[in-house]
């Protein structure tokens, strides 16, 4: 497959929205706090369940840490199955404060590979949350794959239903340079196009940057 529709489509869309400057957050640590609070989300919960924990003082790791499950779970209800995610955030934070000291970077200085597979023994973190945690939190080149992007592929006829997550991604990653900041706006530039056009139902195709696009 060229690159030529790969580097096309991000060109459209650049000129299109302009730069997205994502992803939101004060720190690394609040990036990944974000990240698993996303799941099945809006944004805007997330942002009000962090404004808790910031207004309670426990957007750290080890304060996150030494804090009973429920007071987390109480905190962070804006964000939808705060037990759930709860559980999610606590083995983040046990991995990061007993193998890593509670230190972002001791992790990320395991290079890609690494520590995108200890990210991803941590139970309740799966592809799409370790990779927006090495990307947007450490800086770190890969490509995020959500929902946005395999839908807006499936519909321009450059992937299938079969294709799974990796497969999606490697799509990317074999046609594009390996660029953090590339990798961080393209991202974020398909999901404004998921959002404001390429919808569930009703897509928006005759106004969209991407139409005619296809391979």
């Amino acid at each position: 497959m060229s690159e030529n529709i790969f580097v096309e489509i991000y060109e459209r869309l650049f000129r299109h929205f302009g730069p997205q400057h994502w992803w939101p957050g004060e720190s690394p640590f609040e990036v990944c706090v974000g990240a698993i609070l996303t799941q099945n989300t809006n944004w805007q919960n997330v942002e009000r369940a962090i404004k808790n924990l910031k207004d309670h003082e426990l957007l750290s790791p080890h304060a996150l840490y030494d804090a009973p499950p429920e007071v987390v779970a109480n905190l962070i209800k804006p964000a939808g199955y705060f037990r759930v995610k709860t559980k999610r955030l606590k083995n983040f934070i046990k991995m990061l404060v007993e193998e890593f000291e509670g230190d972002l970077d001791l992790l990320f200085e395991l290079g890609v590979q690494a520590a995108r597979e200890k990210l991803l023994s941590v139970s309740g973190i799966g592809p799409e949350t370790a990779d927006s945690i090495l990307l947007y939190a450490g800086n770190l080149p890969i490509f995020v794959i959500d929902a946005y992007t395999r839908r807006i592929l499936l519909r321009h006829g450059l992937a299938t239903e079969e294709m799974d997550y990796h497969e999606l991604q490697k799509l990317f990653m074999d046609n594009l340079p390996e660029d953090v900041s590339l990798f961080n706006e393209y991202h974020a530039l398909l999901v404004a196009t998921g959002k404001n056009y390429c919808r569930p139902k009703k897509p928006i195709c005759s106004k969209c940057p991407l139409e005619g696009v296809s391979y």
